[in-house]
């Protein structure tokens, strides 16, 4: 099939073209600064913004399915001039037009679990809202709401490396709540890939988490013990650290504010696992610990080696 993949270089883009690539498929990528680097020599790269119609309608031309990958991240603040609402909820309304436009016959749209048109954080709100955009339409749309995704280049690791500091550091509530699932960036890239390939599919919504329900806390630790070094959290009640960004956020002087602090507070579980609908059980997806302890183990031996 020849696929088209928006947002195609970034973290779970560049896993998702080289699981389609490694499964035979033509590939092209698409994104607003191509970077050529990260993917398969074989993937086509394209220019276009998903919120400019008229830059990314051509590339949709002769494709057989499109996978619609952009977002903004949900723990950091938007960029001045970007908005949630113009890329999860505008970027979906392009993408469709494109795709129907052109006759794509098949239309994944990434979400993410928790999305709701009622939710009170703008991230899950314009992701519940292009999942109408997706669904309203006449394509044969396949919906993914995966939790938190970790991998080589996770948001979530950069955020925790960020915002937390080794042998002692600050988490809201102690970081022992809320709970969420995290899922591997390379079984996220075999889904989408089975979603893309597989009838059986079209128009199903599925909610994916990893094997495991984890604390911010706990991933937290994981992450300083797997880099050799020790933390002990100490707990900032949540509602000083909200008092504290209201104050701060009219600077804007850190990537970091009340939304995202609330999201911090969502507990982001599934209800019911959709991962059974591809053919997976939780004993077949990676730990947040054990893919720690192989990238730990595989960064000694290139050390050792150099």
């Amino acid at each position: 099939m020849n696929v088209l993949i928006a947002g195609g270089d970034g973290f779970v883009g560049r896993n998702v073209c080289a699981e389609l690539v490694t499964r035979g498929h033509t590939v092209t990528s698409l994104s607003r600064s191509p970077d050529a680097e990260v993917l398969p020599d074989t993937v086509e790269l394209v220019s276009g913004d998903i919120t400019d119609y008229d830059s990314i309608e051509a590339a949709f031309e002769e494709k057989d399915a499109a996978v619609n990958l952009t977002a903004l991240p949900p723990l950091h603040q938007p960029r001045p001039g970007t908005f949630h609402d113009t890329v999860c909820i505008g970027g979906v309304m392009n993408a469709v037009h494109a795709a129907q436009e052109h006759d794509v016959s098949r239309y994944i749209e990434m979400s993410s679990l928790g999305a709701d048109p009622y939710s009170p954080i703008a991230y899950w709100r314009t992701q519940g809202l292009g999942d109408l955009v997706a669904q309203y339409s006449d394509l044969d749309w396949v919906i993914l709401r995966p939790s938190f995704i970790f991998g080589k280049g996770s948001e979530t690791f950069a955020f925790i490396k960020q915002y937390t500091t080794p042998y002692v550091t600050f988490l809201p509530d102690g970081g022992d709540q809320p709970s969420f699932q995290p899922i591997w960036v390379e079984d996220v890239a075999q889904i989408v890939a089975d979603a893309i390939e597989q009838d059986r599919h079209v128009r199903q919504v599925y909610d994916l988490g990893g094997p495991e329900i984890l604390t911010f806390g706990e991933v937290t630790r994981m992450l300083y013990h797997a880099a050799g070094e020790s933390v002990r959290i100490l707990p900032v009640p949540m509602q000083l650290v909200e008092f504290a960004l209201s104050a701060a956020e009219p600077l804007q002087t850190i990537p970091f504010g009340i939304d995202q602090a609330r999201a911090l507070e969502m507990t982001n579980t599934t209800d019911h696992n959709d991962i059974k609908a591809f053919g997976l059980d939780k004993s077949d997806l990676m730990r947040v610990e054990t893919y720690l302890s192989t990238t730990s183990t595989n960064s000694n031996r290139e050390q050792n080696h150099g």
